[in-house]
């Protein structure tokens, strides 16, 4: 590949996921499901999530990156339940990384609880309502996997077409 087409390729290829899969939401929003503001609210937390984990640095300490991923998901996780099964592909990267262990996998699971704790506090005290089932708004799983793939396909293509 010649060196022009790579640069072209490196800033386009990155616009051109963000664009398809925006355009995807919208388009899916406007035929099927009208959805609020805060149907994108765990789209958003994920996004955020997986950008904190893909940027801990080579042999650095990952136990505060994982609370604080824990944390984000357990809130997502009040409006997408099933949003807490992204932990397990966090957890693969962080193995493949050599930044994954015991410390680690206990501040994730620490984070988590304190959600669940306020969750169930806040509840009692009727400020929020929990409903929580898996199944429930799976439909909301579109923005969220649109935005982390394109995400994923993005930093991969700019990784690929990184001009030495």
């Amino acid at each position: 590949m010649k060196r022009h087409t790579q640069i072209v390729l490196y800033h386009v290829l990155p616009v051109a996921f963000w664009l398809l899969a925006i355009g995807g939401i919208v388009l899916w929003a406007m035929y099927h499901l009208p959805l609020a503001v805060s149907h994108y609210i765990p789209a958003l937390l994920a996004w955020i999530s997986v950008s904190i984990i893909r940027h801990i640095p080579r042999h650095a300490d990952s136990v505060e990156p994982c609370f604080q991923v824990a944390l984000l998901l357990g809130i997502a996780a009040y409006w997408l339940p099933s949003v807490l099964f992204l932990m397990i592909p966090i957890w693969g990267y962080l193995i493949y990384q050599n930044l994954f262990n015991l410390r680690a996998f206990s501040a994730s699971f620490i984070g988590l609880a304190l959600i669940a704790v306020w969750m169930i506090l806040l509840n009692y005290i009727s400020l929020i309502p929990l409903h929580f089932s898996l199944a429930n708004n799976l439909s909301l799983w579109i923005p969220t996997g649109a935005i982390l793939i394109a995400y994923l396909a993005a930093t991969t293509a700019r990784q690929t077409l990184r001009v030495r």
